[in-house]
């Protein structure tokens, strides 16, 4: 599955805080994401890739040493509240650069990735990785790391090529701990937050498809399968929890229509999800309170479950339940993109990259 370079859709709910028409029902009429909107996007990485506080370090704690402040301890991701934040608000950045080459913003935006990847800082973040636990943003950390470098790799920019070779030493360190930890993880992790094993999986995969690393995909393509070709009824119906923002039960889903032959795939989703055989509906998430810093995770939930859904409705051989499954993606979108705005924190410093990722994977 590869990121589409152009022609980027946009539900008709476009970022804003003051938008307040009905929102459009089929995702396959959204209007583009234009300049405008990418500005809006733009601003909430702007706002946060270099505000170093509040901030959750996740750390553990060996000693004194490690009482440092965020900006000494990750010098190019400490901003955004936790550093997997940082990274993909990075991500998103160079994203709407490669897409949008006259955004109004761009020098803004150019400053601040110049700001952050550099070569002394990147060497700052290999030194953390080498010392702190090996379990330290594994998985989700180190997917979003490797999105970045992807993003960098494939962009025909001597800016993308600097600062992508300035990446390189951590881009590396990931890959080897990718392949180093998958053989000795025995049960993927089923979690709807961070952890989840199928988002790390995939967005690994996201990298290697892009970048052609054949060693890393075969990993992913072997871990997957291990840990879930015997998969059967998921249960959707439990979902969501309260703080989930993936779902298990598709981003499983979505990873397996990338690793699994169509004859072998669509025999395996039925049954590990015969809802979306059965007409069962699969409903987005309500959000009752975005300034709650968990709450807020169900907007994620409706963005993953959107591109998830896209995926999935890409290797369905059924045109009415394509488009259903399509038609439902895009309503999860609806559910959510007009609200992610600036006004609370809590989901301003990572809603936009999931928005992003979610409106720009190939459909």
């Amino acid at each position: 599955m590869s990121i589409v370079p152009r022609g980027l859709l946009l539900s008709a709910f476009l970022l804003s805080a003051a938008c307040s028409q009905e929102p459009d029902k089929n995702a396959e009429e959204s209007a583009m994401l234009t300049a405008e909107s990418a500005v809006r996007f733009a601003s909430l990485a702007l706002d946060c890739v270099h505000r170093e506080y509040p901030n959750k370090l996740g750390q553990v704690l060996k000693d004194e040493s490690g009482l440092l402040p965020p900006s000494v301890l990750h010098p190019a991701f400490y901003g955004c509240f936790d550093w997997h934040s940082s990274v993909h608000g990075h991500w998103m950045l160079t994203r709407l650069l490669k897409e949008f080459p006259g955004l109004a913003v761009r020098q803004d935006v150019i400053a601040a990735l110049a700001r952050s990847l550099t070569e002394n800082n990147i060497a700052g973040e290999v030194i953390y990785f080498e010392t702190a636990s090996p379990s330290w943003e594994r998985t989700y950390g180190w997917a979003w790391l490797l999105q970045l470098a992807a993003e960098l790799r494939t962009w025909d920019d001597p800016l993308g090529k600097e600062w992508g070779d300035n990446l390189e030493p951590l881009t590396q360190a990931i890959r080897a701990r990718y392949i180093e930890f998958l053989p000795r993880q025995e049960y993927p992790v089923r979690t709807g937050v961070h952890p989840n094993t199928a988002f790390g999986l995939s967005f690994a995969l996201d990298y290697a498809d892009l970048v052609d690393d054949r060693p890393l995909r075969d990993s992913i393509v072997s871990a997957a399968n291990r840990y879930y070709s015997g998969d059967n009824n998921c249960p959707i119906s439990w979902e969501p929890s309260g703080e989930d923002f993936l779902s298990p039960c598709l981003e499983e889903a979505a990873l397996m229509a990338r690793v699994m032959p169509a004859d072998q795939f669509l025999p395996w989703l039925r049954a590990f999800l015969p809802s979306l055989f059965d007409n069962g509906s699969i409903e987005p998430a309500n959000v009752s309170d975005r300034s709650d810093p968990k709450i807020v995770h169900l907007d994620g939930l409706n963005l993953s479950r959107a591109w998830s859904l896209y995926v999935v409705a890409s290797r369905m051989n059924d045109d009415e339940r394509t488009a259903g499954l399509r038609e439902l993606a895009g309503r999860h979108l609806d559910a959510t993109l007009p609200h992610i705005t600036s006004e609370h924190y809590e989901g301003s410093h990572w809603l936009g990259s999931f928005a992003i990722y979610a409106l720009t994977r190939d459909r």
